[in-house]
């Protein structure tokens, strides 16, 4: 069984090219579905597996109090998974045709309102070299609406900052050009000229963002800052990373942005993904008319 969801991984990152934050994810749902398959079925080739196996797995991730989105995420790589496995011929049949997907409920995406971005985007101690670089990175990701993983992963020659602009791939190795304003700009003006040198121990080193041993700053690492950050600046919220991702997305919208532009910016392929961010609004709008109107 492990070595057919080893031929699909490395089909997902040869033939499908995605990143290795999906690929992750892919083995940690597959793995765990195949050792339960394996220790509580005693199922240890792909043609054994039928669609009760599969509907009683998940009854079990139902059972453990596991969310729903987690539970949507898992049944998309199971479906892959056996579809894979049919398409290879290694089994005659895909069990896992007619297995539902539950319904998930679209939560509202958690904001900082704009005062809220001031107060952090003004926390990091420009004294030092890790205080530049931090005010760096918060002032392009939230001039900018991209990941984390698209932020850390940027290199040197992703920065057209004399004409106001980056280059990134995000999810689906989709390449996009962004905006980025004055501010952003002169955040990493100063980084490179002030505290870049200082942190850079290999010359050949292409990361934008390093680390204080000189390598490539991870994901992990921006949200431990951010975290620190967020405690400093006394801001009551869960803040993480994205939430400035959510923050850009709406207050563009708010301040007269239309939905193609941030469709675009943001890299959705679909639309309706950024509509989410028409909700916050008209949310935040109805809060306003409550707040103030005499007759609300």
């Amino acid at each position: 069984m492990n070595d057919h969801v080893q031929d699909f991984l490395h089909f997902l990152i040869v033939e499908k090219k995605l990143t290795q934050n999906t690929i992750s994810a892919y083995r940690r749902d597959l793995n765990t579905y195949t050792n339960y398959l394996m220790t509580q079925l005693n199922i240890t080739m792909p043609a054994q597996i039928e669609r009760p196996h599969i509907i009683q797995y998940l009854e079990v991730m139902r059972e453990d109090g596991k969310a729903t989105s987690s539970i949507v995420r898992t049944i998309s790589s199971i479906k892959s998974f056996h579809q894979f496995m049919y398409q290879e011929e290694y089994v005659n049949l895909d069990v896992s045709t007619h297995v539902e997907t539950p319904k998930m409920e679209r939560r509202l995406p958690r904001v900082l309102s704009q005062t809220e971005v001031e107060q952090l985007l003004n926390q990091p101690d420009l004294t030092t070299v890790a205080g530049l670089r931090n005010k760096a990175m918060l002032e392009l990701l939230y001039a900018t609406g991209i990941r984390v993983s698209e932020l850390t992963q940027l290199n040197l020659n992703n920065l057209h900052v004399s004409v106001g602009f980056i280059q990134t791939i995000g999810k689906g190795n989709r390449e996009r050009l962004i905006p980025v304003g004055q501010l952003a700009t002169e955040a990493i003006e100063n980084y490179l000229i002030k505290a870049r040198p200082e942190l850079l121990k290999n010359k050949r080193e292409e990361a934008l963002f390093l680390n204080r041993l000189g390598g490539r700053l991870t994901r992990q690492g921006f949200w431990k800052i951010v975290k620190q950050l967020a405690v400093k600046s006394n801001i009551n919220k869960n803040l993480s990373p994205h939430m400035l991702r959510h923050s850009f997305a709406t207050h563009l919208l708010e301040n007269g942005a239309d939905l193609r532009s941030v469709q675009e910016m943001l890299g959705h392929a679909d639309i309706s993904t950024t509509q989410i961010y028409t909700h916050i609004t008209n949310k935040r709008l109805k809060d306003i008319y409550k707040e103030h109107h005499p007759r609300a």
